[in-house]
């Protein structure tokens, strides 16, 4: 299994998990029990099926009839596989009640046909439903008027009922059988809109993941490319002079064993984002010696002649700001250190008015001709990223007396606020 769609599982997974608590929080201590076991709810409406239609078996069996017990039980059993087989369970329950119409003296008195329509409604669209809602009334409307009740006959002809008391019968029995369908229609809405959430949830998951996975991707190139190309620096410095000066070797030589230890401790705090579970709180992606004091230093004993100009308010305290303006320019100063030959001086600059804070690094050398880049290519778009984040822009290029130049401006939305 890739390491991508182990990604994508656990975060399914995490999705997954907190909608099931969303959920369970929104029903009542029953409705999370019969949720949990289905097969615990089948049993209840099955036993409800049998109690509601006792009365009616007791009656039918004193008179010797025998055929709604049979008829009952049957029911009973096929709704345990209503789940399964839908349309299966409401033709034989439908069968069942048409058959205790037309063959009994009580005529039908079994909930199992409501509840099929409403298992029924659970599993397809809403129209499906109440059109077969429809078309089972009618059928048992038909079979009582085959077969009425002496009684009932007996009344309507002496003038106690009036002559449609079975054309409302038949209207009552219809829309008792649409409420049926109708409650399940509306259980069926509401598990789709929960598989939507569902849906929205692990979709949201994942963007957070993907998210995180470019944070960190970002993190790692830009420590890794700055940390190697300085050591890369230091260690060909530290061979050109370790004859003529073995004093001044050693000095780079532990320049360059800091920077090497600094670049493990940048790496342990980025890849500490990565860790799951356990009670400790996510690693910060702030690099260590993250001062621009220190990064400056850092360049400069690695060769780089190296101008600061600053001017206005120091940067703003926010650490994420902090972090991706540290990011543009500790990337420009690489890149100078990596493909620039022959310079004589590489300016910095940082300013910080109006709400904004601009950011230009140029050099003076050439770049060496057919150079082959050193990284993936992935430099400038991630400068780019960055700056995004703060409404900014990321603009580089050739500067028209040679040389190179990279000029950024990040927009610091709470200085704007403070003076408006």
């Amino acid at each position: 299994m890739s390491a991508q769609s182990s990604a994508k599982e656990a975060a399914e997974r995490t999705a997954a998990v907190s909608f099931a608590e969303i959920s369970s929080k929104r029903r009542g201590p029953i409705r999370r029990y019969f949720h949990a076991h289905p097969v615990a709810m089948d049993w209840v409406l099955i036993a409800a099926t049998a109690l509601f239609g006792l009365p009616n078996v007791v009656v039918t069996l004193g008179k010797g009839e025998w055929l709604p017990l049979v008829l009952l039980l049957a029911v009973c059993a096929a709704l345990a596989f209503r789940r399964r087989f839908p349309w299966l369970v409401l033709a034989l329950a439908t069968v069942s009640d048409v058959l205790t119409i037309l063959y009994t003296s009580t005529g039908s008195s079994s909930i199992g046909i409501w509840i099929a329509l409403y298992t029924l409604a659970t599993t397809v669209r809403a129209a499906v439903a109440v059109a077969a809602a429809i078309v089972v009334g009618v059928l048992m409307v038909a079979a009582m008027g085959i077969n009425l009740p002496p009684e009932i006959s007996e009344s309507i002809a002496s003038g106690e009922l009036p002559p449609y008391v079975g054309l409302v019968s038949g209207v009552i029995m219809i829309l008792f059988n649409v409420i049926a369908a109708g409650i399940g229609v509306t259980v069926r809405r509401d598990r789709l809109h929960d598989m939507e959430l569902h849906r929205w949830a692990a979709d949201n998951a994942m963007l957070a993941s993907a998210t995180e996975r470019n944070r960190i991707a970002r993190e790692m190139h830009d420590v890794v490319a700055h940390s190697l190309s300085v050591m890369v620096a230091l260690s060909d410095g530290a061979a050109v002079v370790v004859k003529k000066d073995p004093q001044r070797a050693g000095e780079v030589l532990g320049q360059l064993s800091t920077t090497g230890r600094t670049a493990l401790a940048d790496m342990r705090r980025v890849l500490g984002v990565l860790r799951e579970g356990g009670q400790q709180p996510a690693a910060p992606l702030e690099p260590a010696g993250s001062e621009l004091a220190d990064l400056v230093e850092g360049f400069r004993a690695a060769g780089l002649p190296l101008k600061v100009v600053t001017s206005g308010p120091p940067l703003p305290e926010d650490p994420n700001f902090r972090l991706n303006a540290y990011r543009i320019i500790q990337e420009s100063l690489t890149n100078v250190l990596r493909y620039a030959r022959g310079m004589s001086e590489v300016e910095l600059t940082v300013a910080r008015s109006d709400g904004q804070v601009y950011i230009c690094v140029s050099d003076d050398g050439r770049a060496p001709a057919n150079v082959k880049s050193l990284g993936a290519g992935q430099g400038i778009a991630g400068m780019r990223e960055r700056a995004a984040i703060y409404s900014g822009q990321v603009a580089c290029g050739p500067r028209p007396g040679g040389g190179w130049i990279v000029e950024a401006t990040l927009h610091w939305p709470g200085e704007e606020l403070a003076h408006g």
